[in-house]
């Protein structure tokens, strides 16, 4: 039944070419992906974590899938564990220097982190994450667009509480950046290492070519975008919740900042956006355009700020020129005629530091592409194509590629594809995003704030060499419900009618013989309540309680990385505690320091066929004040590489440990020790 006010829809839709199903107009559906089969090959034991989690995918191309899944493994091993705090996101996956502490948390990733998330069916993570940085989270110690991030999630869950909830926080956040904010331009200004782009032309000619690091105060296209795209969703909350004043005001600052960013950071000369200096010294003067193109400068699409406009839209062929912005391997933040190109300034332990002055980085590809999908989807221009999108996205897929290993870096050499910074810090960087390209762009879900679903995929022709002839994407939660999208370009690959097809909740709703929009209804649902155990082991801070302690590996670090709260399997990046090699039983201790009800533990186990082995079995033994005495636990078979759950009847304790014993010759690590 189409619902009050859905008539244009339908009208525009049949226009477009589809067709919404009735009982009178049967189509094959495809085959629903084996989603359990798909969960063990990809992700091995730790399957359960990701099977009613995810959306699921597969296509003609395996290395867009291949990286599609390692993302999702990515996002789940920066999933950090706060305890009573919820979870939140990091960015690398162990502890960097310029971290907000305990929490290893970082301001500038989490657009990338909250646009990925809003893809979960469990809404736990992005829900506790917002919640975090709202709270004490954010420091501005980066740039971000933060409320955008908030207002993307709710067009995909539809939860108009969860997205207004932290609406005056949101307000006084956006007020603090007045103190970047120049009131005789209307812009925002910031030195490029707080923008999370250190030594880009700004900084570099700001020190007369001799650093980058710090300075080179200025206008960019970024922090404004950002903040115009904040200033645009705070308004559109407002409304949500009745504030029409609020909209009013921040809907005005937005537009004010879309005005100033086309009309002053818009070079004639070089046909693209720029930052302006607000620094004024030897080098550079106050509100002087900068020397050169740079990547940054396709933000105000990112966020849809540049107007509709074919002489804003020339910017993007400067993409496309392998003289200009395009790379061999990858995008150039740079273009190769700035004299400082790719020129290396820091190091770090005698290897290559971050630097914004030529290097593809994941997280500016990420943006640009994001901008792109945007440019292709409700921009009327003819200088990009979706061949164009999805050579650039195949491009950024391969970047993921070690080899035949899957493993994401912090930048990599435009011509080469290499990794540049190669510390260890960089393995398995979440400074980017790559599923909601998949999502939004390749599959073209577009969310929106109405009662209505719009696919567009971003597919060229059957002809065109970037073309795939099937995809099917499914398990996508969208107000409420599940959503599939099929592509199959004859019919062959999933035996049904050539074309695309729209599934809600396992019914097919839409279809159409060709690639192209199609809008349908869909009545929005209430979410369903977050459940929220909460681990009682976890511990941030060093040497307070809950303490570990162990039978060997009693290094303090080593102990404390049991229970951090964080979990991931790659072996780049050593993670939990480690016993010695011994054959005496070992066993691992968590002292709460008070009595604490406990009735069920997980245990994560890495094994690497090496060293590393899963023990044979596990005991677990409670301290009643004057002897250790066994739990009569259920489950608790080690499984490798994946969570191993015990039960037990509730007991209030004040000291619990694993006791086991190690295969011979091998080590045990206990990725992570929770206890609820």
């Amino acid at each position: 039944m189409i619902g009050r006010g859905m008539k244009p829809i339908l009208r525009r839709s049949l226009l477009l070419g589809a067709v919404l199903l009735g009982a009178a107009v049967p189509v094959i559906a495809a085959p629903s992906l084996d989603t359990h089969r798909i969960a063990r090959d990809r992700f091995g034991n730790d399957a359960p974590w990701y099977e009613n989690r995810i959306p699921f995918f597969e296509s003609a191309d395996p290395k867009l899938d291949a990286v599609y899944y390692y993302r999702w493994s990515l996002y789940r091993a920066h999933q950090r564990d706060l305890g009573a705090e919820g979870y939140i996101s990091t960015e690398f996956l162990d502890d960097v220097g310029w971290q907000l502490e305990p929490y290893a948390s970082l301001n500038d990733a989490t657009g990338f982190h909250l646009a990925e998330g809003r893809w979960l069916r469990d809404r736990r993570s992005a829900d506790d994450y917002i919640d975090f940085m709202y709270r004490r989270g954010n420091d501005r110690h980066f740039t971000d667009y933060m409320a955008d991030s908030v207002y993307a999630r709710f067009l995909v869950d539809g939860d108009r509480a969860a997205a207004t909830r932290h609406l005056a926080a949101m307000r006084r956040l956006y007020d603090a950046w007045n103190d970047h904010f120049d009131s005789s331009k209307g812009l925002y200004w910031v030195e490029p290492l707080l923008d999370a782009t250190e030594y880009t032309i700004s900084s570099i000619d700001a020190s007369g070519g001799k650093d980058g690091f710090r300075g080179g105060d200025s206008f960019r296209p970024s922090i404004n975008a950002y903040m115009y795209a904040n200033a645009r969703a705070i308004g559109r909350l407002s409304t949500m919740v009745g504030d029409h004043e609020g909209a009013e005001d921040f809907s005005t600052r937005a537009q004010a900042i879309k005005v100033r960013v086309q009309r002053d950071l818009w070079s004639p000369a070089l046909g693209h956006f720029i930052d302006r200096y607000k620094v004024d010294n030897t080098f550079v003067k106050y509100w002087a355009p900068i020397r050169g193109r740079e990547l940054v400068g396709y933000l105000p699409w990112t966020f849809d700020l540049a107007d509709d406009d074919d002489r804003l839209a020339g910017a993007w062929t400067h993409l496309l020129d392998r003289g200009g912005l395009s790379g061999a391997a990858g995008m150039r933040t740079v273009e190769p005629s700035y004299p400082y190109y790719m020129r290396q300034y820091r190091y770090e332990l005698g290897a290559p530091e971050c630097q914004w002055n030529g290097p593809n980085w994941p997280f500016q590809t990420t943006q640009v592409l994001t901008g792109m999908v945007n440019l292709l989807d409700h921009y009327r221009q003819s200088k990009v194509t979706r061949g164009d999108y999805m050579r650039l996205l195949r491009q950024y897929a391969a970047l993921h590629y070690q080899g035949d290993k899957l493993d994401i870096e912090e930048d990599y050499h435009p011509e080469t594809g290499k990794p540049i910074v190669g510390l260890a810090r960089s393995h398995h960087y979440f400074h980017s995003g790559y599923a909601d390209l998949i999502l939004t762009g390749l599959v073209g879900i577009r969310p929106r704030a109405d009662d209505v679903l719009e696919v567009n995929p971003l597919l060229p022709d059957a002809e065109d060499p970037q073309a795939l002839r099937w995809f099917r994407m499914q398990d996508v939660p969208y107000h409420g419900h599940s959503v599939a999208v099929t592509w199959d370009v004859d019919g062959r690959h999933y035996g049904g009618r050539p074309g695309l097809t729209i599934e809600i909740d396992r019914k097919r709703v839409a279809h159409r013989a060709t690639l192209g929009r199609m809008i349908v209804p869909i009545t929005r649902l209430a979410t369903p309540p977050i459940e929220r155990p909460i681990d009682r082991a976890v511990q941030l801070v060093r040497g307070q309680f809950p303490k570990a302690s162990a039978s060997s590996g009693t290094d303090p670090e080593n102990l404390h990385d049991g229970i951090d709260g964080r979990i991931w399997f790659f072996s780049e990046l050593a993670n939990g505690w480690s016993s010695a090699p011994s054959p005496d039983a070992q066993w691992y201790q968590v002292d709460f320091g008070t009595d604490v009800d406990v009735s069920r533990a997980e245990l994560a186990f890495f094994d690497d066929r090496q060293d590393f082995a899963v023990p044979k079995s596990l005991r677990f033994e409670v301290w009643d004040g004057r002897r250790w005495t066994a739990l009569r636990a259920r489950g608790g078979d080690p499984i490798a590489n994946g969570i191993t759950h015990a039960r037990w009847p509730r007991v209030s304790v004040r000291k619990i440990r694993v006791s086991f014993a190690q295969p011979l010759a091998k080590r045990t690590r206990l990725v992570e020790f929770k206890l609820y």
